[in-house]
Protein backbone atom coordinates (compact mmCIF):
# COMPACT_ATOMS: atom_id res chain seq x y z
CA UNK A 1 0.00 0.00 0.00
CA UNK A 2 2.85 2.38 0.86
CA UNK A 3 4.36 1.78 -2.56
CA UNK A 4 1.10 2.72 -4.18
CA UNK A 5 0.86 6.02 -2.32
CA UNK A 6 4.46 6.92 -3.13
CA UNK A 7 3.30 7.86 -6.62
CA UNK A 8 1.21 10.74 -5.22
CA UNK A 9 2.75 14.18 -5.58
CA UNK A 10 1.58 15.81 -2.31
CA UNK A 11 2.03 19.39 -3.53
CA UNK A 12 0.09 18.81 -6.74
CA UNK A 13 -2.66 16.63 -5.29
CA UNK A 14 -3.31 18.30 -1.94
CA UNK A 15 -2.67 21.78 -3.27
CA UNK A 16 -5.22 21.51 -6.07
CA UNK A 17 -7.66 19.54 -3.90
CA UNK A 18 -7.56 22.23 -1.20
CA UNK A 19 -8.28 25.05 -3.66
CA UNK A 20 -11.19 23.15 -5.21
CA UNK A 21 -12.59 22.00 -1.86
CA UNK A 22 -12.55 25.58 -0.55
CA UNK A 23 -14.47 26.67 -3.63
CA UNK A 24 -17.05 23.88 -3.12
CA UNK A 25 -17.55 24.74 0.55
CA UNK A 26 -17.91 28.43 -0.28
CA UNK A 27 -20.56 27.63 -2.90
CA UNK A 28 -22.53 25.33 -0.59
CA UNK A 29 -22.35 27.57 2.49
CA UNK A 30 -22.67 31.04 0.92
CA UNK A 31 -23.87 30.65 -2.67
CA UNK A 32 -25.09 34.24 -3.00
CA UNK A 33 -21.79 35.67 -1.81
CA UNK A 34 -19.80 33.41 -4.16
CA UNK A 35 -22.12 34.33 -7.02
CA UNK A 36 -21.55 38.06 -6.45
CA UNK A 37 -17.77 37.61 -6.26
CA UNK A 38 -17.71 35.46 -9.40
CA UNK A 39 -19.83 37.93 -11.36
CA UNK A 40 -17.67 40.90 -10.37
CA UNK A 41 -14.44 39.03 -11.09
CA UNK A 42 -15.68 37.79 -14.44
CA UNK A 43 -16.81 41.28 -15.47
CA UNK A 44 -13.36 42.65 -14.67
CA UNK A 45 -11.63 39.83 -16.59
CA UNK A 46 -13.85 40.24 -19.66
CA UNK A 47 -13.48 44.03 -19.66
CA UNK A 48 -9.70 43.96 -19.35
CA UNK A 49 -8.57 40.64 -20.79
CA UNK A 50 -11.34 39.33 -23.03
CA UNK A 51 -9.04 40.05 -25.97
CA UNK A 52 -6.48 37.60 -24.56
CA UNK A 53 -8.85 34.63 -25.00
CA UNK A 54 -9.47 35.74 -28.59
CA UNK A 55 -5.75 36.01 -29.35
CA UNK A 56 -4.91 32.66 -27.73
CA UNK A 57 -7.53 30.82 -29.78
CA UNK A 58 -6.37 32.64 -32.93
CA UNK A 59 -2.72 31.93 -32.14
CA UNK A 60 -3.42 28.22 -31.64
CA UNK A 61 -5.04 28.02 -35.07
CA UNK A 62 -2.17 29.88 -36.75
CA UNK A 63 0.42 27.64 -35.06
CA UNK A 64 -1.44 24.55 -36.25
CA UNK A 65 -1.38 25.89 -39.82
CA UNK A 66 2.38 26.49 -39.48
CA UNK A 67 2.96 22.96 -38.15
CA UNK A 68 1.08 21.45 -41.10
CA UNK A 69 2.95 23.49 -43.74
CA UNK A 70 6.40 23.55 -42.12
CA UNK A 71 8.95 20.70 -42.49
CA UNK A 72 8.42 20.12 -38.76
CA UNK A 73 5.22 18.40 -39.82
CA UNK A 74 7.28 15.36 -40.93
CA UNK A 75 8.60 14.74 -37.40
CA UNK A 76 7.05 11.73 -35.70
CA UNK A 77 5.57 11.72 -32.22
CA UNK A 78 8.01 9.02 -31.22
CA UNK A 79 11.19 7.55 -32.71
CA UNK A 80 11.62 8.06 -36.45
CA UNK A 81 10.79 4.41 -37.14
CA UNK A 82 7.63 4.39 -35.01
CA UNK A 83 4.21 3.95 -36.58
CA UNK A 84 0.65 4.59 -35.27
CA UNK A 85 -0.80 2.19 -32.71
CA UNK A 86 -4.39 2.73 -33.91
CA UNK A 87 -6.05 2.74 -37.29
CA UNK A 88 -7.10 6.18 -38.44
CA UNK A 89 -10.84 5.54 -38.12
CA UNK A 90 -10.51 4.27 -34.54
CA UNK A 91 -8.17 7.13 -33.68
CA UNK A 92 -10.61 9.76 -34.98
CA UNK A 93 -13.57 8.05 -33.29
CA UNK A 94 -11.84 8.13 -29.90
CA UNK A 95 -10.99 11.82 -30.30
CA UNK A 96 -14.60 12.59 -31.19
CA UNK A 97 -15.89 10.82 -28.09
CA UNK A 98 -13.39 12.60 -25.84
CA UNK A 99 -13.74 16.11 -27.22
CA UNK A 100 -17.41 16.51 -28.16
CA UNK A 101 -19.77 14.06 -26.47
CA UNK A 102 -22.84 15.48 -24.81
CA UNK A 103 -22.05 19.04 -25.89
CA UNK A 104 -23.48 18.24 -29.31
CA UNK A 105 -26.75 17.18 -27.69
CA UNK A 106 -26.96 20.20 -25.39
CA UNK A 107 -26.18 22.86 -28.02
CA UNK A 108 -27.25 21.06 -31.22
CA UNK A 109 -30.45 23.07 -31.58
CA UNK A 110 -30.04 25.54 -28.70
CA UNK A 111 -27.12 27.54 -30.07
CA UNK A 112 -28.29 27.96 -33.70
CA UNK A 113 -31.80 29.00 -32.62
CA UNK A 114 -30.32 31.50 -30.12
CA UNK A 115 -28.09 33.13 -32.75
CA UNK A 116 -30.98 33.12 -35.25
CA UNK A 117 -33.18 35.02 -32.80
CA UNK A 118 -30.40 37.49 -31.90
CA UNK A 119 -27.61 37.46 -34.53
CA UNK A 120 -24.14 38.25 -33.12
CA UNK A 121 -22.66 41.70 -33.66
CA UNK A 122 -25.80 42.85 -35.48
CA UNK A 123 -24.75 41.04 -38.65
CA UNK A 124 -28.32 40.31 -39.77
CA UNK A 125 -31.95 41.08 -39.04
CA UNK A 126 -33.27 38.63 -36.43
CA UNK A 127 -35.23 35.59 -37.62
CA UNK A 128 -34.40 36.06 -41.31
CA UNK A 129 -32.78 33.80 -43.89
CA UNK A 130 -29.53 35.73 -43.50
CA UNK A 131 -29.78 35.34 -39.72
CA UNK A 132 -30.06 31.55 -40.16
CA UNK A 133 -26.82 31.49 -42.13
CA UNK A 134 -25.03 33.67 -39.59
CA UNK A 135 -26.36 31.48 -36.77
CA UNK A 136 -24.93 28.30 -38.28
CA UNK A 137 -21.66 30.00 -39.20
CA UNK A 138 -21.04 31.17 -35.63
CA UNK A 139 -22.05 27.79 -34.24
CA UNK A 140 -19.39 26.17 -36.45
CA UNK A 141 -16.97 28.83 -35.24
CA UNK A 142 -17.48 27.97 -31.59
CA UNK A 143 -17.20 24.21 -32.20
CA UNK A 144 -14.67 24.32 -35.02
CA UNK A 145 -11.02 24.79 -35.85
CA UNK A 146 -9.98 27.17 -33.05
CA UNK A 147 -11.13 24.95 -30.21
CA UNK A 148 -9.62 21.79 -31.66
CA UNK A 149 -6.41 23.72 -32.38
CA UNK A 150 -6.09 24.31 -28.63
CA UNK A 151 -6.41 20.55 -28.10
CA UNK A 152 -3.87 19.88 -30.87
CA UNK A 153 -1.27 22.20 -29.33
CA UNK A 154 -1.64 20.70 -25.86
CA UNK A 155 -1.91 17.08 -27.00
CA UNK A 156 0.78 17.39 -29.66
CA UNK A 157 3.30 18.90 -27.24
CA UNK A 158 2.58 16.25 -24.61
CA UNK A 159 2.90 13.43 -27.18
CA UNK A 160 6.11 14.92 -28.60
CA UNK A 161 7.88 15.22 -25.26
CA UNK A 162 6.53 11.90 -23.96
CA UNK A 163 7.16 9.64 -26.94
CA UNK A 164 10.10 11.41 -28.59
CA UNK A 165 11.93 12.77 -25.55
CA UNK A 166 10.98 10.11 -22.99
CA UNK A 167 9.33 12.37 -20.41
CA UNK A 168 6.19 11.51 -18.39
CA UNK A 169 2.90 12.35 -20.13
CA UNK A 170 2.31 15.47 -18.06
CA UNK A 171 1.70 19.11 -18.88
CA UNK A 172 4.72 20.10 -16.80
CA UNK A 173 7.00 17.84 -18.87
CA UNK A 174 6.41 20.05 -21.92
CA UNK A 175 8.33 22.81 -20.09
CA UNK A 176 11.59 20.84 -20.32
CA UNK A 177 13.20 23.42 -22.66
CA UNK A 178 12.70 26.09 -19.97
CA UNK A 179 12.98 24.13 -16.73
CA UNK A 180 15.48 21.48 -17.78
CA UNK A 181 15.32 17.73 -17.24
CA UNK A 182 12.76 16.42 -14.76
CA UNK A 183 10.69 19.55 -15.26
CA UNK A 184 7.73 17.82 -13.63
CA UNK A 185 9.68 17.60 -10.36
CA UNK A 186 10.62 21.28 -10.24
CA UNK A 187 8.46 23.64 -8.13
CA UNK A 188 7.18 25.55 -11.17
CA UNK A 189 6.44 22.29 -12.96
CA UNK A 190 4.35 21.08 -10.04
CA UNK A 191 2.44 24.37 -10.05
CA UNK A 192 1.73 23.81 -13.76
CA UNK A 193 0.29 20.34 -13.08
CA UNK A 194 -1.82 21.68 -10.20
CA UNK A 195 -3.21 24.41 -12.49
CA UNK A 196 -3.96 21.72 -15.09
CA UNK A 197 -6.02 19.80 -12.52
CA UNK A 198 -7.89 22.94 -11.42
CA UNK A 199 -8.68 23.93 -15.02
CA UNK A 200 -9.83 20.40 -15.87
CA UNK A 201 -12.03 20.05 -12.82
CA UNK A 202 -13.80 23.36 -13.50
CA UNK A 203 -14.23 22.57 -17.19
CA UNK A 204 -15.58 19.06 -16.63
CA UNK A 205 -17.75 20.26 -13.74
CA UNK A 206 -19.36 22.72 -16.17
CA UNK A 207 -20.08 19.80 -18.50
CA UNK A 208 -21.50 17.75 -15.63
CA UNK A 209 -23.79 20.60 -14.69
CA UNK A 210 -25.03 21.03 -18.27
CA UNK A 211 -25.58 17.28 -18.56
CA UNK A 212 -27.47 17.25 -15.28
CA UNK A 213 -29.75 20.07 -16.42
CA UNK A 214 -30.45 18.31 -19.72
CA UNK A 215 -31.07 14.94 -18.05
CA UNK A 216 -33.56 16.61 -15.73
CA UNK A 217 -35.31 18.15 -18.76
CA UNK A 218 -35.43 14.80 -20.54
CA UNK A 219 -36.86 13.01 -17.52
CA UNK A 220 -39.42 15.79 -17.12
CA UNK A 221 -40.53 15.18 -20.72
CA UNK A 222 -40.57 11.38 -20.38
CA UNK A 223 -41.90 10.73 -16.87
CA UNK A 224 -42.99 14.13 -15.56
CA UNK A 225 -40.10 14.51 -13.08
CA UNK A 226 -40.10 18.12 -11.78
CA UNK A 227 -37.34 20.34 -13.17
CA UNK A 228 -35.63 21.95 -10.18
CA UNK A 229 -32.08 22.56 -9.00
CA UNK A 230 -32.60 20.05 -6.22
CA UNK A 231 -33.58 17.30 -8.67
CA UNK A 232 -30.66 18.20 -10.93
CA UNK A 233 -28.27 18.00 -7.97
CA UNK A 234 -29.66 14.57 -7.06
CA UNK A 235 -29.05 13.44 -10.65
CA UNK A 236 -25.46 14.74 -10.54
CA UNK A 237 -24.84 12.98 -7.22
CA UNK A 238 -26.25 9.70 -8.56
CA UNK A 239 -24.23 9.83 -11.78
CA UNK A 240 -21.11 10.86 -9.83
CA UNK A 241 -21.49 7.69 -7.76
CA UNK A 242 -21.86 5.67 -10.96
CA UNK A 243 -18.68 6.97 -12.57
CA UNK A 244 -16.74 6.67 -9.30
CA UNK A 245 -17.76 3.02 -9.09
CA UNK A 246 -16.64 2.60 -12.69
CA UNK A 247 -13.33 4.35 -12.13
CA UNK A 248 -12.42 2.43 -8.96
CA UNK A 249 -13.74 -1.12 -9.45
CA UNK A 250 -12.24 -2.15 -12.76
CA UNK A 251 -15.37 -2.13 -14.89
CA UNK A 252 -13.90 0.34 -17.41
CA UNK A 253 -14.32 -2.16 -20.25
CA UNK A 254 -18.06 -2.17 -19.75
CA UNK A 255 -18.20 1.60 -19.72
CA UNK A 256 -15.99 1.70 -22.82
CA UNK A 257 -18.44 -0.60 -24.56
CA UNK A 258 -21.31 1.70 -23.58
CA UNK A 259 -19.33 4.73 -24.78
CA UNK A 260 -18.82 3.08 -28.18
CA UNK A 261 -22.52 2.25 -28.23
CA UNK A 262 -23.16 5.92 -27.51
CA UNK A 263 -21.15 6.95 -30.57
CA UNK A 264 -23.25 4.73 -32.82
CA UNK A 265 -26.44 6.01 -31.18
CA UNK A 266 -25.31 9.61 -31.82
CA UNK A 267 -24.85 8.80 -35.50
CA UNK A 268 -28.29 7.17 -35.54
CA UNK A 269 -29.80 10.31 -33.98
CA UNK A 270 -28.09 12.43 -36.62
CA UNK A 271 -29.54 10.24 -39.40
CA UNK A 272 -32.97 10.55 -37.77
CA UNK A 273 -32.79 14.36 -37.99
CA UNK A 274 -31.48 14.06 -41.55
CA UNK A 275 -34.29 11.85 -42.87
CA UNK A 276 -37.21 12.69 -40.59
CA UNK A 277 -36.56 16.35 -39.80
CA UNK A 278 -38.73 17.45 -42.68
CA UNK A 279 -36.22 19.87 -44.22
CA UNK A 280 -33.44 17.63 -45.53
CA UNK A 281 -32.77 19.45 -48.81
CA UNK A 282 -32.91 22.90 -47.20
CA UNK A 283 -30.65 21.86 -44.31
CA UNK A 284 -28.12 20.28 -46.67
CA UNK A 285 -27.96 23.22 -49.09
CA UNK A 286 -27.86 25.76 -46.28
CA UNK A 287 -25.25 23.69 -44.46
CA UNK A 288 -22.95 23.47 -47.50
CA UNK A 289 -23.12 27.24 -48.02
CA UNK A 290 -22.53 28.14 -44.38
CA UNK A 291 -19.66 25.67 -43.98
CA UNK A 292 -17.98 27.26 -46.99
CA UNK A 293 -18.53 30.74 -45.56
CA UNK A 294 -17.05 29.68 -42.24
CA UNK A 295 -13.92 28.15 -43.81
CA UNK A 296 -13.33 31.31 -45.87
CA UNK A 297 -13.93 33.70 -42.97
CA UNK A 298 -12.55 31.75 -39.99
CA UNK A 299 -9.38 33.87 -39.65
CA UNK A 300 -11.11 37.29 -39.63
CA UNK A 301 -13.82 35.86 -37.36
CA UNK A 302 -11.09 34.68 -35.00
CA UNK A 303 -9.88 38.26 -34.52
CA UNK A 304 -13.26 39.78 -33.64
CA UNK A 305 -13.14 41.13 -30.10
CA UNK A 306 -16.78 42.23 -30.05
CA UNK A 307 -16.23 45.88 -29.13
CA UNK A 308 -19.69 47.22 -28.35
CA UNK A 309 -21.08 43.69 -28.03
CA UNK A 310 -19.19 42.59 -24.92
CA UNK A 311 -22.15 40.86 -23.29
CA UNK A 312 -22.65 38.54 -26.25
CA UNK A 313 -18.91 37.85 -26.45
CA UNK A 314 -18.78 36.96 -22.75
CA UNK A 315 -21.78 34.63 -23.02
CA UNK A 316 -20.63 32.87 -26.18
CA UNK A 317 -17.19 33.24 -27.78
CA UNK A 318 -15.12 33.95 -24.66
CA UNK A 319 -17.04 31.32 -22.70
CA UNK A 320 -16.31 28.76 -25.42
CA UNK A 321 -12.60 29.59 -25.70
CA UNK A 322 -12.29 29.38 -21.91
CA UNK A 323 -14.20 26.08 -21.88
CA UNK A 324 -11.94 24.62 -24.58
CA UNK A 325 -8.85 25.80 -22.66
CA UNK A 326 -10.11 24.22 -19.43
CA UNK A 327 -10.65 20.91 -21.24
CA UNK A 328 -7.25 21.07 -23.00
CA UNK A 329 -5.23 19.24 -20.28
CA UNK A 330 -7.74 16.35 -20.16
CA UNK A 331 -8.32 15.95 -23.90
CA UNK A 332 -4.68 16.79 -24.62
CA UNK A 333 -3.42 13.97 -22.43
CA UNK A 334 -6.00 11.60 -23.93
CA UNK A 335 -5.17 12.32 -27.57
CA UNK A 336 -1.44 12.28 -26.76
CA UNK A 337 -1.67 8.75 -25.41
CA UNK A 338 -3.41 7.42 -28.51
CA UNK A 339 -1.22 9.23 -31.06
CA UNK A 340 2.22 7.66 -30.71
CA UNK A 341 3.90 7.13 -34.06
CA UNK A 342 1.97 9.70 -36.07
CA UNK A 343 3.72 12.60 -37.72
CA UNK A 344 3.01 16.06 -36.39
CA UNK A 345 1.26 16.87 -39.69
CA UNK A 346 -0.98 13.79 -39.41
CA UNK A 347 -1.70 14.58 -35.79
CA UNK A 348 -2.64 18.23 -36.32
CA UNK A 349 -4.79 17.52 -39.37
CA UNK A 350 -6.51 14.62 -37.63
CA UNK A 351 -7.18 16.49 -34.39
CA UNK A 352 -8.24 19.81 -35.93
CA UNK A 353 -10.04 18.73 -39.11
CA UNK A 354 -11.66 15.33 -38.55
CA UNK A 355 -13.86 15.95 -35.45
CA UNK A 356 -14.63 19.45 -36.72
CA UNK A 357 -15.99 17.91 -39.92
CA UNK A 358 -18.51 15.82 -38.01
CA UNK A 359 -19.43 18.87 -35.93
CA UNK A 360 -20.13 20.77 -39.15
CA UNK A 361 -22.60 18.26 -40.50
CA UNK A 362 -24.19 17.73 -37.07
CA UNK A 363 -24.99 21.40 -36.55
CA UNK A 364 -25.91 21.90 -40.20
CA UNK A 365 -28.59 19.20 -39.99
CA UNK A 366 -29.70 19.32 -36.34
CA UNK A 367 -29.38 23.10 -35.98
CA UNK A 368 -30.82 23.77 -39.43
CA UNK A 369 -33.77 21.50 -38.66
CA UNK A 370 -34.38 23.32 -35.38
CA UNK A 371 -34.48 26.70 -37.13
CA UNK A 372 -36.85 25.36 -39.78
CA UNK A 373 -39.16 23.85 -37.12
CA UNK A 374 -39.42 27.31 -35.55
CA UNK A 375 -39.91 29.14 -38.86
CA UNK A 376 -42.74 26.80 -39.93
CA UNK A 377 -44.44 26.95 -36.55
CA UNK A 378 -44.08 23.21 -35.89
CA UNK A 379 -42.21 23.84 -32.64
CA UNK A 380 -41.61 26.82 -30.37
CA UNK A 381 -37.88 26.64 -29.78
CA UNK A 382 -37.64 30.37 -29.10
CA UNK A 383 -39.43 29.73 -25.84
CA UNK A 384 -36.47 27.61 -24.73
CA UNK A 385 -33.70 30.13 -25.56
CA UNK A 386 -33.40 31.05 -21.88
CA UNK A 387 -33.36 27.34 -20.92
CA UNK A 388 -31.27 25.69 -23.66
CA UNK A 389 -31.40 22.30 -21.95
CA UNK A 390 -35.03 22.06 -23.11
CA UNK A 391 -34.30 22.85 -26.75
CA UNK A 392 -33.45 19.35 -28.01
CA UNK A 393 -36.54 17.75 -26.46
CA UNK A 394 -38.75 20.55 -27.77
CA UNK A 395 -37.47 19.84 -31.29
CA UNK A 396 -37.87 16.06 -30.94
CA UNK A 397 -41.45 16.54 -29.73
CA UNK A 398 -42.34 17.96 -33.15
CA UNK A 399 -40.86 14.97 -35.03
CA UNK A 400 -42.03 11.34 -35.39
CA UNK A 401 -41.32 8.80 -32.64
CA UNK A 402 -40.80 11.60 -30.12
CA UNK A 403 -40.93 9.39 -27.02
CA UNK A 404 -38.47 6.85 -28.41
CA UNK A 405 -35.97 9.44 -29.64
CA UNK A 406 -36.20 11.40 -26.40
CA UNK A 407 -35.50 8.22 -24.43
CA UNK A 408 -32.48 7.55 -26.67
CA UNK A 409 -31.23 11.08 -25.96
CA UNK A 410 -31.59 10.62 -22.19
CA UNK A 411 -29.63 7.38 -22.52
CA UNK A 412 -26.96 9.11 -24.61
CA UNK A 413 -26.59 12.03 -22.19
CA UNK A 414 -26.20 9.61 -19.29
CA UNK A 415 -23.60 7.60 -21.22
CA UNK A 416 -21.53 10.64 -22.11
CA UNK A 417 -21.95 11.86 -18.54
CA UNK A 418 -20.57 8.66 -16.98
CA UNK A 419 -17.82 7.88 -19.51
CA UNK A 420 -16.60 11.48 -19.74
CA UNK A 421 -16.48 12.04 -15.99
CA UNK A 422 -14.88 8.61 -15.53
CA UNK A 423 -12.08 9.45 -17.97
CA UNK A 424 -11.61 12.97 -16.56
CA UNK A 425 -11.26 11.75 -12.96
CA UNK A 426 -8.62 9.18 -13.96
CA UNK A 427 -6.69 11.71 -16.09
CA UNK A 428 -6.67 14.22 -13.22
CA UNK A 429 -5.50 11.48 -10.86
CA UNK A 430 -2.69 10.72 -13.32
CA UNK A 431 -1.65 14.38 -13.23
CA UNK A 432 -1.60 14.25 -9.42
CA UNK A 433 0.56 11.12 -9.29
CA UNK A 434 3.53 12.08 -11.48
CA UNK A 435 2.04 10.53 -14.59
CA UNK A 436 1.16 7.14 -13.08
CA UNK A 437 -1.01 5.05 -15.43
CA UNK A 438 -2.59 3.35 -12.41
CA UNK A 439 -3.19 6.09 -9.82
CA UNK A 440 -4.38 5.13 -6.33
CA UNK A 441 -8.15 4.82 -6.05
CA UNK A 442 -8.30 7.33 -3.22
CA UNK A 443 -6.94 10.03 -5.54
CA UNK A 444 -9.54 9.19 -8.19
CA UNK A 445 -12.29 9.23 -5.55
CA UNK A 446 -11.27 12.58 -4.04
CA UNK A 447 -10.99 14.35 -7.39
CA UNK A 448 -14.20 12.76 -8.69
CA UNK A 449 -16.13 13.88 -5.61
CA UNK A 450 -14.75 17.41 -5.93
CA UNK A 451 -15.72 17.50 -9.60
CA UNK A 452 -19.30 16.60 -8.74
CA UNK A 453 -19.19 19.03 -5.82
CA UNK A 454 -18.22 21.96 -8.06
CA UNK A 455 -21.11 21.15 -10.43
CA UNK A 456 -23.62 21.06 -7.56
CA UNK A 457 -22.26 24.24 -5.97
CA UNK A 458 -22.50 26.15 -9.23
CA UNK A 459 -26.12 25.12 -9.70
CA UNK A 460 -26.89 26.54 -6.26
CA UNK A 461 -24.92 29.71 -7.04
CA UNK A 462 -26.71 30.54 -10.28
CA UNK A 463 -27.52 27.62 -12.55
CA UNK A 464 -26.38 27.77 -16.16
CA UNK A 465 -24.78 31.22 -15.93
CA UNK A 466 -22.73 30.19 -12.87
CA UNK A 467 -21.57 27.04 -14.67
CA UNK A 468 -20.35 29.17 -17.57
CA UNK A 469 -18.65 31.62 -15.21
CA UNK A 470 -16.88 28.72 -13.47
CA UNK A 471 -15.46 27.49 -16.79
CA UNK A 472 -14.07 30.94 -17.61
CA UNK A 473 -12.62 31.61 -14.15
CA UNK A 474 -11.12 28.13 -13.88
CA UNK A 475 -9.35 28.54 -17.21
CA UNK A 476 -7.77 31.95 -16.52
CA UNK A 477 -4.58 30.68 -14.78
CA UNK A 478 -4.18 27.94 -17.37
CA UNK A 479 -4.15 30.41 -20.27
CA UNK A 480 -0.59 31.29 -19.23
CA UNK A 481 0.27 27.59 -19.18
CA UNK A 482 -1.03 26.86 -22.67
CA UNK A 483 0.97 29.80 -24.08
CA UNK A 484 4.05 28.41 -22.33
CA UNK A 485 3.41 24.92 -23.71
CA UNK A 486 3.26 26.28 -27.27
CA UNK A 487 6.46 28.30 -26.79
CA UNK A 488 8.37 25.33 -25.32
CA UNK A 489 7.25 23.03 -28.13
CA UNK A 490 8.52 25.52 -30.71
CA UNK A 491 11.82 25.77 -28.82
CA UNK A 492 12.24 22.01 -28.94
CA UNK A 493 11.27 21.74 -32.60
CA UNK A 494 13.91 24.33 -33.53
CA UNK A 495 16.55 21.84 -32.38
CA UNK A 496 15.10 18.91 -34.33
CA UNK A 497 16.61 17.11 -37.28
CA UNK A 498 13.72 16.91 -39.71
CA UNK A 499 13.46 13.59 -41.58
CA UNK A 500 13.49 13.75 -45.38
CA UNK A 501 10.34 13.63 -47.44
CA UNK A 502 9.01 10.15 -48.11
CA UNK A 503 10.74 8.61 -51.13
CA UNK A 504 9.63 5.89 -53.48
CA UNK A 505 11.29 2.46 -52.95
CA UNK A 506 13.36 2.95 -56.12
CA UNK A 507 14.95 6.15 -54.81
CA UNK A 508 17.92 6.21 -52.43
CA UNK A 509 17.11 7.35 -48.91
CA UNK A 510 19.09 10.57 -49.13
CA UNK A 511 17.99 13.72 -47.35
CA UNK A 512 19.12 17.27 -47.84
CA UNK A 513 20.86 19.66 -45.52
CA UNK A 514 20.93 23.32 -46.33
CA UNK A 515 24.47 24.38 -47.09
CA UNK A 516 25.93 27.74 -46.27
CA UNK A 517 25.59 29.02 -49.82
CA UNK A 518 21.92 28.03 -50.03
CA UNK A 519 22.44 24.95 -52.28
CA UNK A 520 21.10 21.56 -51.35
CA UNK A 521 23.79 19.14 -50.28
CA UNK A 522 23.50 15.46 -49.41
CA UNK A 523 23.24 14.46 -45.78
CA UNK A 524 22.45 11.18 -44.09
CA UNK A 525 20.56 12.56 -41.14
CA UNK A 526 18.01 15.02 -42.44
CA UNK A 527 17.60 18.73 -41.99
CA UNK A 528 17.86 20.66 -38.79
CA UNK A 529 15.21 23.35 -39.15
CA UNK A 530 15.91 26.35 -37.00
CA UNK A 531 13.78 29.40 -36.54
CA UNK A 532 14.10 32.72 -38.36
CA UNK A 533 17.62 33.45 -37.04
CA UNK A 534 18.96 30.05 -38.21
CA UNK A 535 22.13 30.21 -36.18
CA UNK A 536 24.92 28.74 -38.29
CA UNK A 537 22.51 26.99 -40.75
CA UNK A 538 22.65 24.09 -38.33
CA UNK A 539 23.82 20.76 -39.75
CA UNK A 540 24.00 18.20 -37.01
Amino acid sequence: MKGTFRSIDPAVFWGSAFVIAAFVVWGLVAPENLGAVMSATLSWIISNFGWAFVLIAFGALVLCIVLVLHPWGRIRLGPDDSRPDFRTFSWVSMMFAAGLGAGLLFYGTAEPISHWSAPPHGLAEPQTEEAAKIALQYTYFHWGFNGWALYAIMGGAMAYFSFRKGTPTLVSATFTPLLGENAHQKPLGRVVDALAIIATIFGTATSLGLNGLQLNSGLQYLVGLPKTNQITIMIIVLVTLMFLISATTGVEKGVQFLANLGSFATIALFLFFLFFGGSTVLALSQGIETIGNYIIQVLPMSLQTGVGDEEWMASWTIFYWAWWISWAPFVGMFVARISRGRTIREFVLGVVAAPTGFGFIWFAIVGGTGIELQRTGRADLLASVATPELSLFTALDALPLATITSAVCVFLIALFFVSGADAASIVMATMATRGSLHPPRIVVLVLGVLMGGIACAMLLVGGLSALQQAAVLGSVPFTFVIVGVAWCWIMALREEVVPPRALSPAQPAVSAAHSADGADAPSEEGVRVAGPDRRGEGER
